[in-house]
């Protein structure tokens, strides 16, 4: 009998998935190629799990918000962690000294750590 009580208990505890977290970006490197026109490398950590759960964008922000480029990851990275990837000819405005760079995952959406930095 008690077993049966200790099934019934363990049927009623909540299972609770795995989660992968948020996407972090953990790394930025920017030159400046032009007149205010940039190249940004930036390194992004999360535990990408599959296609249910994986980093899928970076963004540079102006500080109000804006958003300067965006960098679309088109796949999972589930053996690639940290993994780098650059977004050239990202033009940013004269007034502009600082951008921060955040990560999406399709999960999650923004939420992880985001890297703010003065443009060379």
């Amino acid at each position: 009998m008690k077993w049966i009580a200790g099934f019934i208990l363990a049927l009623m505890i909540p299972v609770v998935p795995l989660s992968a977290g948020e996407a972090d970006v953990v790394q930025v490197s920017v030159t400046d190629s032009d007149v205010r026109i940039y190249r940004f490398d930036v390194t992004v950590q999360h535990s990408d799990t599959g296609w249910d759960h994986y980093a899928d964008k970076w963004e540079i922000l102006a500080p109000d918000g804006k958003i300067l480029g965006t960098r679309k990851l088109l796949h999972p990275h589930v053996n690639e962690q940290p993994f780098t990837r650059s977004l050239s000819d990202v033009k940013i405005p004269r007034n502009i000294k600082k951008v921060s760079v955040r990560a999406h995952d399709s999960v999650h959406a923004f939420g992880g750590k985001v890297v703010t930095l003065e443009l060379p």
